[in-house]
Order: C-alpha cells, then structure tokens, then sequence
C-alpha cells in the first residue's frame, strides 16, 4: 500500500450501498429495502435528488404559473386587463410549498424501506468502501456487498473568461429570484434555457437567448426549430444564435454584459441577470472511483457495459452519471433494468425507447426517428404531418399553434413521432405502446377516440400516411 492511502478504520457492514438519492438512487433503495436488506443511502444535497428539489417538478410548477400569467394579456377568454404585475413572491411560495410536500412523501418511503440516510459526501477508499463526510457528524467508513452509484449531473459552468466571476444563476438558482429580472440574459437554446425564457418573459421580464449553434434545438429537424424561434418572436423573445462568447463582465442580479462575435460581427450584450443552461456535468470528480475500481470515460461518466455494470464487481452506476440520455424518466428505467437483472432477468439499455418532451407551452414531444435522422441512416418512411389547427380541441381551448408528424415504414410500423402543440407531451404513450408491440399505424387510425380530444388528433394525423415511402 502506497505511503499516500487513506488509513480505513474498520468498515460498518451493509448489504448495499447507494451513492445519491435521485430518481433511479431512491428506487433502488426502497426496493432493496423492502426485500429486508440492509441499505446505506449517502446523500449530499436534497433527498429525492434534483428532480422533485431543483430540477423537473419545480421548474414544471414555476412554468405553470408563467401559463396562468400568460392568459390575463389575452383578450380573447374575457379577462379583466391588470397591469398589477406578477407577484414573484407567491410565485415562490408555490413552489415551496410543493417541494416540501414531496419532501415528506420521500421521507416517509425511505422509512418504510428502514434505509439509513447518511448526509454527507461519499468517497471510495477501496473497492466497495466508502469514507463518508457527513454533516454534523464524524467521518464514517462504509463497506457494502453491492454497491449503486446514482449521483447524477449539474449544469455546466464553461471556463469563458469572467463568466464564473459573473456568479451567474443555473436553473437551481433561478427557482428562487424574488424579483422579476429586469433582462434576463440565457445562455443556451436547449430544454433548460428555452423553458425559463418563455416562463420569465410571461412573467414580464426582457429576455434574451444567446445560443452557439445556428439555431435553437439544434438536435430537432429543422421545422421543429423554426417553429420554436416563431413562438419566441411572437411573444418578443429575441433570439441570438451562432454567437461565439469571449468573455463576461459584471455580476448577475446587478449588471452583466456577454462579449463576443456573432458571425464575425462584435456582440455586446447587457442584462441583469444571467442563466446558464449549455449543458450538465455528471456528478463523479469527487468519487474517488479508481480506488474502488470504478472507470469513468474521457467526460466523466461512469464507464457502464448494457447491463449498467461498472468495471468493479457488484458495482453498478444508473441514470445522469452512467451517460444515460438525461432524464428523470430514463433514471427510472436504469433502475428498472437493475433491479430485474439482479432478480435473474437479462435487460439492457440499447434499443430502448427515449421519449422527450420540453415544457414550453405548447410542447415539444418526441419519441423515435425524426426526419434528419431517418435520411442521415438512409431510412426510407412516409411522413404524415398536419397542423395542430385540424385538432379540433385545439380549438376550443385557443391553441391552435404548432403542428403534429409521423414517420412509417415500409413495414407500415411507426418509426417515429414528434408533436409540437397544446398537450402534445401526453399523447407519447400511445405512440409509445403502438411502436413496442410493432403494431401498424393503422392501429391507432382505426381507434375510435373520444371527441373532442387531443388524443383524437392522432385519428387524423394518420389517416395522412401515403401510400408508397417517401425516397431518401
């Protein structure tokens, strides 16, 4: 043993133990506890992870209230005009008031399953040893028979010149403004950025999207990414793409200004406050993996083969830090998968489903092959498409914008869907189970669905299929 070990006093024993209390974290350790195992659950932050604390439910709650601010500039649903302003502080309180509710239901599930909650920081010493930092208490030495490593990704602070000096919000601090942002300037047209934007002009502030790719969601087909820029335009967003940043001055909260170039052109760009949303950060630099054997690959995730097993024995990593596409539902599905392997199944992670949908109002929903991709593999499928004005529950509600498509194959199986519309994120399961169990699109075109409903879109939408594949 070299010189520089840590000493390891002797280790207190568990059954299992696991690193993060986030979406696949939490469900591991319910399940294992409800087997009567004895589990370790080592957590740093808030208990139930990102998702109902800082990231998913909260940002979801916040864009609901930005919706129901949204319909008094309407005129149309007969409301009185108020120039009264949002107030920002009840806003909050909403919040607030829902995440300690979810706080107390993960409480009472982490002791039904008799978990031992150890708050604090865990770092390997050896392979399945732990030293534990805790919070209020002494340093602990942990070993556990198996190991879960669920400690998830935060967003990511890039090293431009004056930008962390900037104490710049992420999504976390953005939660928690007391006050509208006077300009509110976003760094990054992906999911984060776009769903904050929308949410804090509706709130009243200016707002400013700064993205270095050609366009917003550069990943979506081109339509899609159009349509976006045409909502954020109509609802005086202004949109910034191609930009190269070089360096940031001031502070967030008080006065921030982006330096660089757009298309070989100077940018100067002044806000008040600033949000970073260009991307996450698995959460493994203080892991210390190599000494419980443990490989991360050259970003920083934790090396997985399709089981989700790590290079070390009887250690398994699930969700944002094994490089799984980064969701809270695709965490769920890691642990879904371990837990059926360690009861003698044989699952793995490729060629499953990853449906998405972004927050925006209306939504962004996706699941499979979209057209880019369809013609970058050479696929050949039949597009049907229609606007989302032929719903007629759309209609009703006044919300009409966007539109709804498919790709099918040759083999009249769905290969892909995208909806961008009023509710469109709710009408993936039925896209969903159609394209699990390979059934032909017709399946759903000869539904008869409730009128009027969104669901009953579909019914229309695939009535479109033509009758040969489109050439790619």
């Amino acid at each position: 043993m070299s010189s520089d070990a840590p000493r390891i006093a002797a280790p207190d024993r568990f059954d299992a133990i696991v690193v993060g209390s986030g979406e696949a974290g939490k469900s591991i350790a319910w399940h294992l506890g409800s087997l009567g195992k004895r589990v370790a659950v080592v957590e740093r932050d808030a208990l139930g992870g990102a998702c109902p604390n800082v990231a998913c439910l909260p940002s979801k709650n916040l864009v609901h209230s930005a919706k129901i601010a949204s319909y008094l500039g309407r005129r149309e649903f007969g409301l009185p005009e108020s120039s009264a302003g949002v107030d920002m502080a009840r806003v909050h309180a909403r919040k607030v008031e829902m995440v300690a509710d979810l706080q107390a239901i993960h409480v009472g599930k982490f002791q039904k399953a008799h978990d031992e909650i150890l708050r604090g920081t865990a770092r390997f010493v050896a392979p399945k040893t732990f030293r534990v930092t805790l919070r209020n208490e002494p340093p602990r030495t942990i070993f556990g028979e198996q190991i879960f490593l669920a400690t998830g990704s935060r967003a990511t602070v890039a090293a431009v010149p004056g930008l962390r000096e900037s104490s710049p919000m992420t999504h976390v601090e953005l939660l928690d403004v007391a006050d509208v942002p006077r300009h509110l300037l976003v760094l990054g047209g992906g999911y984060v950025g776009l769903e904050f934007a929308q949410a804090m002009r509706r709130f009243g502030s200016d707002v400013t999207v700064v993205e270095r790719n050609p366009r917003i969601l550069p990943a979506e087909d081109l339509d899609v990414s159009t349509a976006m820029s045409e909502l954020f335009a109509s609802e005086g967003i202004a949109l910034i793409v191609g930009a190269r940043l070089a360096k940031v001055e001031g502070r967030s909260g008080e006065r921030v200004r982006l330096c660089g170039t757009v298309d070989g052109k100077e940018l100067s760009l002044e806000g008040s406050h600033l949000l970073v949303a260009t991307g996450r950060t698995p959460n493994t630099d203080d892991l210390d993996a190599a000494r419980g054997g443990v490989a991360l690959t050259d970003r920083g995730h934790v090396r997985v083969n399709e089981r989700l097993e790590t290079t070390a024995p009887d250690v398994w990593a699930m969700g944002d830090c094994a490089g799984s596409p980064y969701f809270t539902h695709i965490s769920f599905e890691d642990f879904r998968i371990v837990r059926d392997n360690l009861g003698g199944a044989n699952r793995v992670t490729t060629g499953r489903q990853v449906p998405s949908c972004l927050f925006t109002d209306p939504e962004l929903a996706r699941v499979g092959l979209d057209e880019t991709r369809a013609k970058e593999s050479g696929v050949p499928y039949r597009l049907a498409k229609m606007p989302m004005a032929a719903v007629l529950r759309t209609r009703t509600l006044s919300e009409t914008r966007g539109f709804l498509k498919a790709l099918v194959g040759d083999d009249e199986r769905i290969l892909g869907f995208t909806g961008f519309g009023v509710g469109a994120g709710e009408l993936l399961p039925v896209i969903q189970l159609a394209m699990t169990q390979s059934l032909p699109y017709t399946a759903i075109r000869d539904l008869t669905m409730t009128h009027p409903t969104l669901s009953e879109g579909l019914v229309t939408l695939f009535s479109t299929v033509s009758a040969r594949a489109r050439e790619t």
